[in-house]
């Protein structure tokens, strides 16, 4: 039988394990959610499309960018090209997760991945590393996320003025922190991983300092994407599912 013979079962429990392991980081994501809610409101979106972007857009970075450009005439093809080239680190985040995921039906998968953030992501990256296949924590991590993005949304469209700039108060730092501690991290330390996290900090670093705006965002996934695809390494979670899957 081959490893793609078995098919994961996921674990309710778990879920909600894991919708409390990522609850510290999601207090930090109300914060951000109530400064985008702010911002909305003062480029005269109406509350109720503020938090339905936030709803079903789910996207900080995308959403502040597409805030940015709004105006009283929207140009609708470079605000794609905007959210698209942010958002395109999910090409290789998706690509990276294919081992964990590519024995789920195409529902399962994709419906796993509506929920997929920066963070749940890295944590799941880290237990793949350490030889445990954790999808829940995409499911339990991403739904405390999305709540707490919708949440600071609501504060900020109601609320704004108690939180105006939380970059004055480091908040900024703190999923940047809480990805670097993952990718340092854990029980296996993966020469790849770091070469790969070291060399998309570095591309991301020299192209915010002389690339047009949000381009750091691409460059720097793609680079680290170039060294995880050219340096092919097992992490023993796939090497333990091709020897299940040998038996």
């Amino acid at each position: 039988m081959t490893a793609s013979s078995f098919s994961y079962q996921l674990q309710p429990h778990r879920i909600g394990q894991e919708f409390v392991r990522l609850f510290p980081i999601s207090l930090f994501v109300v914060a951000f959610g109530a400064a985008f809610g702010l911002a909305a409101t003062q480029k005269g979106i109406l509350p109720l499309e503020a938090l339905l972007m936030s709803s079903a857009v789910f996207a900080g970075a995308s959403q502040f960018a597409a805030i940015d450009m709004w105006n009283g005439e929207v140009s609708v093809l470079p605000l794609i090209a905007v959210v698209f080239a942010i958002n395109s680190r999910h090409l290789l985040m998706g690509a990276s997760l294919y081992p964990m995921l590519k024995d789920l039906s195409p529902g399962k998968r994709y419906g796993l991945l509506l929920l997929l953030t920066d963070a749940n992501w890295a944590v799941s990256a880290q237990d793949y590393q350490n030889g445990r296949r954790n999808l829940e924590v995409i499911i339990g991590g991403g739904l405390v996320l999305w709540l707490a993005w919708i949440v600071g949304t609501w504060l900020g469209v109601y609320f704004g003025g108690l939180l105006t700039d939380p970059q004055s108060l480091g908040m900024d730092m703190v999923l940047g922190c809480f990805l670097l501690a993952m990718a340092l991290g854990g029980k296996q330390k993966s020469v790849r991983t770091l070469t790969a996290w070291a060399v998309a900090g570095v591309a991301s670093l020299a192209a915010w300092k002389w690339l047009p705006p949000h381009t750091h965002v691409v460059i720097g996934a793609l680079a680290g994407g170039v060294v995880g695809y050219f340096w092919l390494e097992k992490s023993p979670a796939s090497k333990a599912d091709a020897e299940e899957g040998a038996q």
